[in-house]
Parts: C-alpha cells; sequence; structure tokens
C-alpha cells in the first residue's frame, strides 16, 4: 500500500469537481440472502470478508485503501505481507461486492472516472450483520444520497484514520456522533466525525466539520452553523457524551476555501470566537506529522485583514498509541432524520 507522503497530489481526491456524479460500478441484477448463506457455508465468504465488512458498516462510505489502513492499525493483517494488503483486502471487497454484499460506486465528472472506488453498504449485509450482534444504522436511502456527500464523508474518514494511525494521543474516534440542538429540536451529525485525544497533561475531543464545494453549499454550512451554535451555547456536562465542549474543526478542501468558510462564520455572527474556530485541509492529513496541520484566523489590525495561522499542537505529536487495538466507537441510534 502506498504511504500517505507518497500520495503526489496539490488537489485533494475527495474535493467535489465540477458537473461531477456518482455513478454505479457494483454488479448488477438480484442476489438472495441464500445464495450468501450458501457461499458462507462452502467457505467462500470467510471471516476476514466480514472483518472487512464490519469498517464498511462503521465508516458508512469508505475506499479500500481506507479499510486496509483501518485493519493495518488495528493489527488483522499482520499475518499477511505488508506489500500484499492492499491486494487482499480489495480481492475480499470484490468478493462482497460480486455477492451483492456491498455496492460500489465511482465518481464521474468531464476529467473522466475516479481513479479509486467507494464502497457501502446492501441489504443483505445488514442480516449478517445483525446475526453477529453488529450495530448498524444503514438504511436502503443512505445509498441514494449525491456524490459531495460521499465525498464530504471520504474526507472525514481519511482525518479520522490520520489521527489513529499519526497521533500518539489518539484515544478513540467516532465517525457517526450525533449532535443534539435544543432550541430547534433536531438531531445533527458533524460530517467528519469525532476524535477523543488523552495526552499527559490535557485531554480533548475534535469535531470535524468537514465542508465541499458542493452547489448551495454556502447556504447549507449557514444553516448547520445555527444548529451548532445552539449547542455551544447550551451546551452542559454529557451533552452527546462530552464531560467538556469539544473542539470544532472545519476541514476545507484547500486553504481558499478554508476563508471562505471562515467569512460565513463571521457574517451570521458565530458563537465561537475567532480563535475558538479550528482549519484543516484534506491535503494536510497526508503529512506526517500532524503537529503543524490545525489554523486559525487572526485579525491584523495593521493591514485591517485576518490571516490564517499556524497553530501548532503539542497534543498531535507522532508516536505510539496504546489503542491500536481497539475499535471505534459505536453507539445505537434511533432511525429519525438526521442533518447532515
Amino acid at each position: 500500500m502506498v504511504n500517505d507522503t507518497e500520495v503526489k497530489t496539490k488537489v485533494s481526491p475527495f474535493a467535489v469537481r465540477e458537473g461531477e456524479i456518482k455513478v454505479f460500478d457494483g454488479k448488477e441484477g438480484y442476489a438472495s440472502i441464500n445464495q450468501v448463506v450458501f457461499k458462507m457455508d462452502m467457505g467462500y465468504i470467510g471471516e476476514n470478508h466480514i472483518m472487512a465488512l464490519e469498517i464498511v458498516n462503521e465508516f458508512g462510505f469508505v475506499t479500500s485503501r481506507q479499510v486496509t489502513q483501518v485493519l493495518e492499525f488495528r493489527g488483522k493483517l499482520e499475518d499477511i505481507e505488508p506489500e500484499k494488503r492492499q491486494d487482499r483486502v480489495s480481492k475480499w471487497l470484490e468478493d462482497l461486492t460480486k455477492s451483492k454484499v456491498l455496492t460500489r460506486y465511482a465518481f464521474q465528472s468531464e476529467s473522466g472516472k475516479s481513479s479509486y472506488r467507494v464502497y457501502s453498504l446492501e441489504k443483505i449485509a445488514t442480516y449478517i450483520l445483525k446475526q453477529r450482534n453488529i450495530v448498524t444504522t444503514w438504511q436502503p436511502t443512505d445509498n441514494t444520497k449525491p456524490a459531495y456527500a460521499l465525498k464530504r464523508k471520504l474526507a472525514g474518514n481519511q482525518i479520522v484514520i490520520a489521527y489513529m494511525t499519526k497521533v500518539a494521543a489518539f484515544k478513540e474516534a467516532n465517525p457517526n456522533i450525533l449532535m443534539f440542538s435544543k432550541k430547534y429540536n433536531v438531531k445533527f451529525k458533524p460530517t467528519g466525525g469525532t476524535v477523543k485525544l488523552d495526552g499527559e497533561s490535557e485531554d480533548i475531543d475534535f469535531v470535524f466539520e468537514v465542508v465541499r464545494r458542493n452547489e448551495d453549499w454556502q447556504n447549507m454550512l449557514a444553516e448547520k452553523l445555527q444548529l451548532y451554535a445552539d449547542f455551544y451555547e447550551n451546551f452542559a456536562k454529557n451533552d452527546a457524551g462530552f464531560y467538556k465542549a469539544p473542539q470544532l474543526v472545519f476541514v476545507g478542501e484547500d486553504v481558499a476555501h478554508n476563508a471562505e468558510i471562515f467569512k460565513i462564520a463571521k457574517k451570521i455572527g458565530f458563537v465561537l470566537k475567532d480563535e475558538e474556530m479550528y482549519f484543516t485541509t484534506d491535503i494536510e492529513q497526508l503529512e506526517d506529522s500532524l503537529e503543524q496541520t490545525i489554523s486559525v484566523f487572526q485579525y491584523d489590525k495593521e493591514n485591517n485583514k485576518y490571516k490564517l495561522m499556524e497553530k501548532k499542537l503539542d497534543l498531535l505529536k507522532p508516536g505510539e498509541n496504546n489503542s491500536n487495538k481497539t475499535k471505534l466507537k459505536k453507539q445505537t441510534y434511533s432511525p429519525n432524520v438526521i442533518v447532515e
């Protein structure tokens, strides 16, 4: 598998492209649960396949590379030679796709089709997961989400995986946490999930809001910020499981996009102060160390302008952590409508 630092790109693969659509790239036709059970009985679908299936369930929409990274982090691929791990995981996902346990998508635009594929659950997967007492909140309508929603989720996954694998203080993560706006009586989901860090002198929860440049994204963000504002203004201990108010981090497609996000927050009078809003980008998660990947906007009185300034965080130092065998934190949610 190619390491993060070997990925040579100036534009995030999860950035939205003009006119881009999601295209089906899975197996057409019908498959019954009986056919899948037969394949499991015959050993064509084994425990390794189920192991990969669990990762897809946890992350919602995921690439084969992301599945491989998580399984490596958890020590599940140690009996496979490192250079063969990506191919082996891709084969498991391909088998599940052919059996209609998973479905697969690509992105199509004027520049062509994306080089990577995105996997998500099919209905048959829910039968397998529930039989093993694995919580799943998948709904058939999840697979009707537009291209930008999938890319937003993929970028969020990349953030979570980067913190899992590169930050010594990493403790746990939840890519599907729900938060609640008391004023509007609305549940909403941070598009990038959350990460809990536990250092020697401090601990902190990061909440990642991934923003993409899809159509009408400015108004969508402004509406989402109203929910965040109410959450922070009326925060009480243990809201959404947080002991104290979490740190909000915006994830833009690039630095210019972060400036646009900040302008919208200022325009609507967002409740958080300038220094309380952290910013990062997709590409920065590919660095070996994440210590210098967080920035804040500071006001320059001399030039009467805001400048994006790096905020080095010792809590993001790289190194070994003791969480590499743990799974992501899971929660059971009611199937209500969720604002994303």
